[in-house]
């Protein structure tokens, strides 16, 4: 079942780019921007995480933390967040089950894995989901979701 608008994050553990346990519960009371992107290191992902690092601090100064959510491994993660030197939280999904868990859907036939923002305001509740294979778009629907919100 898919993430819906009104839906509250989900509980969910996962390992982020530094090999640690990342605890959904760690992030409530604040809201949350959750990226699903289909893979390191590739043109429109490394596009959409330097977008999302070069206006970190417009989502900090809302009080919001960003996660981004791809199937590759710790390893490739904590090298992409490296390369660019990407501020927030990268987390392993090779397993597919928090792409399952939000209702991630598959783009082009099914071939790619979707590249879907969620926006969860500080109540845990699900205010603004985009579903775009445009990857810079994201950050600026994410950013006037949250203002919004305000």
């Amino acid at each position: 079942m898919a993430i819906q608008l009104g839906d509250q994050l989900p509980q969910f553990i996962a390992l982020s780019q530094d090999g640690t346990s990342f605890d959904s519960c760690g992030i409530q009371h604040k809201p949350v921007v959750v990226y699903f992107y289909p893979k390191d290191n590739t043109p429109g992902c490394t596009a959409q995480a330097c977008s999302f690092r070069d206006a970190y601090q417009d989502f900090q100064d809302l009080g919001a933390e960003v996660i981004g959510i791809s199937g590759d491994s710790v390893r490739s993660h904590q090298n992409f967040q490296d390369k660019y030197k990407l501020p927030f939280v990268l987390l392993s999904d090779a397993d597919r089950k928090l792409r399952k868990l939000f209702g991630v859907p598959t783009a082009l036939f099914g071939f790619l894995p979707g590249r879907v923002t969620y926006v969860f305001d500080a109540t845990g509740k699900c205010i603004y989901i985009f579903d775009s294979l445009s990857a810079k778009v994201h950050i600026s629907k994410a950013l006037q979701a949250l203002q919004s919100a305000q």
